[in-house]
C-alpha cells in the first residue's frame, strides 16, 4: 500500500502537468484577395503578432492552443492590412469553438455573426454587434455605455465580464458596482485568471460606504504636514482634483459655494491635489477661490499617495465623510452633493 501511495504521488505532478487543448475553427469573410490573419498575444500592455496564417480557400482557419494551468488562453487576431481592426479571443480549456467573421471594410471593421461552443465568445460576439452598430451609426454613441453595462450585467459569471468590464476603466469610480458585480460573479471559479485578479484588485482597492475613511497625512502648500483625522467631528468632503483638470475646474465654483452656505454647521473640504506641478497647483487655488485652508499633495501626479489609497482613477473625485470618520458617499457633485448636505445640515 505504501509503495502505491509513493507512485501515485511521484505521478500526480505529472498528471497536473498534462496540457488541455482548445480550438478555435473560423471562417472569414469579406477579406480580399491576398489578406492574412495576424495571430497576437499580450506582451505587457501591448498586443505582439506571434504568427501568421493564410486563409484557404473558403477562407478557414484553424488555430489550436495548450493550457498547462487550467486558465483560459486569450489572443487576439488581426488582418495583414494597414489600420487592422482587432478581435479578441478567449478559449477555455478542452473547447472546440467555431465562429464565423465577417470583415467591412467600409467601417473597417471585423464582426463575429455566428459563434458555435463557447458562451464567453456569444458574448464577445454581442460585443461586436455593438460597436458595429455604433460604428455605422454615430449617433447611437452616447448608448454605448448602457448597452455595454446591460451585457455585462446579464452575463456577470462568466469570465469574458471581466475582460469586457474594462471598458468601464477610465470610469472605474461611477461604475465601481458593475466591476464588485463581476468580481462576485467570477473570483471562485476563475482566482487565477489575470482578468479576474485585476477587476479583484480595483474592487479591492475603493473604501466602501460605512467603512472607515483611512488617515491621509501629506504635505499643505507651506510645506507642513496636514491630516485628515484633525477635522474629526465635522462632515468632510474630500475632494480628489487639478489644476489641469478641467472638469474639477468647472466643478470648483459648486464646491466654493457649498463651503461657503455649511461651513459654519461644520462642513470642512479636504482638497487633495493630483498635481505635480507646484506652481500650478497654487496658482489654480487662488484663482478658484478655494478658500479653505486644507490643502495637500505630495506632487506626485497620479501615483498620490492618497489617490491610491483611496482607488482614485479618474477625477473629479470625492468622498464625503461624517462626524465619525465613516465614509457617507462617493463621488457626490453638483446637485447631489447639495442634497446631501441638505439632508446632514437641513435647508
Amino acid at each position: 500500500m505504501r509503495r502505491l501511495l509513493t507512485i501515485l504521488l511521484a505521478l500526480l505532478p505529472l498528471t497536473e502537468a498534462v496540457a488541455q487543448k482548445c480550438s478555435l475553427n473560423c471562417t472569414l469573410t469579406g477579406l480580399g484577395d491576398g489578406v492574412g490573419v495576424v495571430v497576437c498575444e499580450p506582451h505587457g500592455n501591448r498586443l505582439a503578432p506571434v504568427d501568421t496564417l493564410t486563409p484557404d480557400g473558403k477562407g478557414r482557419i484553424k488555430i489550436e492552443r495548450y493550457s498547462n494551468d487550467g486558465d483560459a488562453q486569450f489572443f487576439a487576431l488581426a488582418l495583414t492590412r494597414p489600420q487592422s481592426p482587432i478581435l479578441h479571443v478567449m478559449l477555455l480549456p478542452k473547447e472546440k469553438v467555431n465562429m464565423d467573421i465577417a470583415y467591412n471594410p467600409a467601417h473597417n471593421i471585423l464582426q463575429i455573426t455566428k459563434v458555435k461552443g463557447s458562451v464567453n465568445m456569444e458574448m464577445y460576439r454581442r460585443y461586436t454587434d455593438i460597436m458595429a452598430e455604433v460604428t455605422a451609426n454615430p449617433e447611437l454613441q452616447a448608448a454605448m455605455p448602457d448597452a455595454m453595462e446591460a451585457l455585462i450585467r446579464g452575463n456577470s459569471k462568466e469570465l469574458m465580464s471581466a475582460f469586457l468590464v474594462t471598458y468601464f476603466e477610465a470610469a472605474f469610480d461611477e461604475y465601481y458596482d458593475l466591476y464588485k458585480t463581476v468580481r462576485d460573479s467570477t473570483i471562485t471559479r476563475y482566482a487565477n485568471n489575470d482578468f479576474v485578479k485585476h477587476v479583484d484588485q480595483k474592487v479591492r482597492s475603493v473604501i466602501a460606504v460605512g467603512s472607515e475613511a483611512p488617515d491621509i497625512v501629506m504635505a499643505g502648500r507651506d510645506g507642513k504636514e496636514l491630516r485628515l483625522s484633525d477635522l474629526r467631528g465635522k462632515v468632510v468632503l474630500i475632494d480628489f482634483w487639478a489644476s489641469w483638470c478641467r472638469p474639477c475646474r468647472a466643478e470648483n465654483p459648486n464646491v466654493v459655494r457649498l463651503y461657503n452656505r455649511y461651513h459654519d454647521r461644520g462642513f470642512e473640504i479636504f482638497s487633495v491635489s493630483l498635481d505635480n506641478n507646484r506652481d500650478a497647483w497654487l496658482r489654480a487655488i487662488e484663482a478658484d477661490g478655494l478658500v479653505w485652508s486644507n490643502h495637500v499633495s505630495d506632487l506626485r501626479g497620479w501615483s498620490s499617495a492618497a489617490g491610491r489609497l483611496y482607488g482614485i482613477s479618474s477625477i473629479p473625485a470625492t468622498v464625503l465623510v461624517d462626524r465619525e470618520g465613516r465614509v457617507l458617499a462617493r463621488n457626490l457633485r453638483g446637485q447631489q452633493l447639495e442634497q446631501k448636505l441638505k439632508e446632514i445640515f437641513g435647508q
